[in-house]
């Protein structure tokens, strides 16, 4: 008797030690804790474009080596130096002859070729050319490294931890590195500009058009072409990083942003990429607070050539809530500084839109002035002293 119950209580013991570890993983793999969406991924990130909240995470701060990735920094300059009126869409970009020596993905400039500003964007987004990064880089920067102290300054006003940049197209270099999560902000603040997808969109198109020969450009990127609601944004490969992603998708007014890198082919890579958008995309959806366009208030500015300047959205702002969970007593409240004094820079920070459901603070955006505001002259500001103390007529 005493044998029996001794082999079942060893069987007992035996049973539970062998189903310990499986039921410590069933509970590893619970919904928002290590489920592994990307499981070829070195790292991986899942990330809400309007809000920046991290919906999956996979070794996102490990620093790697980020590829042709590395490209959405350039760009993001580009688009900032447009935004502000350092450059033109319409303006020529000259190719050095180091730009045009460039290996590894390009547009096969030559030396001393000219290409639009705009042509040089088409050339960085569908075909990932080095040699187009460079001469963009050489023309903002006035030289290369000059444009990566850019690059890295930008990367710290981001507050990019994990991130260097030795050059601006990700050909491999020693201490160039970045992570999915920098890269996933730095995708965020690319897609404030949200004309930059009528490049990373693309599926295919030309260079060159007016010459005997065009170069036919194909986006690297073949999600914008079978995943819906596709639209960028840059993909990246050498064998030392392997197959990269930056991958941006938007349905309705939801979008998101996925980093993968370290894949180990395309395949593998554009299917975990779909696997994490699905996901998201099923899990989650976005409240709207205001849309591009949208006016969201004035602000006044002491001394300003203009002493109260509309604002609108340039970009959207929303709140990330899980499929089912009610949007009911969520309000917003618009909150500007109050100590605004020209001069005002375009990206100042002006002020922030508070989220609140009931009393409880859920979540803020900083704003940023979309627009210039100089200083007034005194014969200005005196008129408008005038008109306060005697009411008299519009400047």
């Amino acid at each position: 008797m005493f044998k029996k119950a001794l082999q079942l209580f060893v069987t007992i013991q035996l049973v539970m030690a062998l189903s310990l570890p499986a039921a410590f993983a069933e509970e590893k793999k619970a919904p928002g804790s290590a489920v592994d969406l990307a499981p070829n991924a070195t790292s991986a990130v899942v990330m809400d474009a309007d809000t920046g909240t991290v919906i999956f995470e996979k070794n996102k701060d490990a620093k790697l080596p980020p590829a042709s990735i590395t490209k959405i920094m350039t760009m993001l300059l580009v688009m900032e130096a447009l935004d502000q009126g350092k450059i033109k869409m319409d303006d020529k970009v000259r190719t050095s002859e180091y730009a045009a020596s460039m290996g590894g993905s390009q547009i096969f400039l030559e030396p001393g070729e000219e290409m639009t500003v705009q042509d040089m964007l088409k050339g960085i987004a569908l075909a990932s050319g080095n040699d187009a990064s460079v001469a963009i880089a050489e023309k903002l920067g006035g030289t290369e490294q000059g444009f990566v102290k850019m690059m890295n300054d930008r990367s710290q006003q981001l507050g990019l931890k994990n991130t260097q940049f030795i050059n601006p197209n990700g050909l491999p270099a020693d201490n160039h590195y970045s992570s999915a999560m920098d890269i996933a902000i730095m995708s965020r603040e690319l897609l404030k500009h949200e004309e930059i997808t009528k490049f990373t969109g693309l599926y295919q198109d030309y260079l060159r058009k007016d010459s005997p020969k065009p170069f036919w450009l194909v986006n690297t990127n073949k999600l914008v072409r079978f995943y819906s609601g596709a639209d960028g944004l840059k993909t990246g490969y050498t064998s030392e990083a392997k197959f990269c992603l930056s991958a941006t998708a938007k349905r309705d007014n939801f979008r998101l942003i996925t980093v993968v890198m370290g894949e180990p082919n395309t395949k593998t890579r554009n299917a975990e990429v779909s696997g994490l958008f699905d996901y998201g995309f099923s899990q989650y959806t976005s409240y709207s607070i205001f849309k591009t366009g949208d006016e969201i208030g004035k602000f006044k500015i002491s001394k300003g050539e203009q002493a109260v300047v509309p604002f609108t959205a340039k970009h959207p702002y929303s709140i990330l809530l899980k499929k089912g969970e009610a949007g009911d007593g969520l309000r917003h409240e618009v909150q500007m500084n109050s100590d605004l004094k020209a001069p005002i820079a375009i990206g100042q920070p002006i002020g922030k839109i508070v989220i609140f459901k009931g009393d409880q603070m859920l979540s803020e955006f900083p704003l940023e002035s979309s627009v210039e505001v100089r200083k007034a002259g005194w014969w200005k500001l005196m008129k408008r002293t005038a008109k306060h103390l005697f009411f008299i007529g519009d400047e």
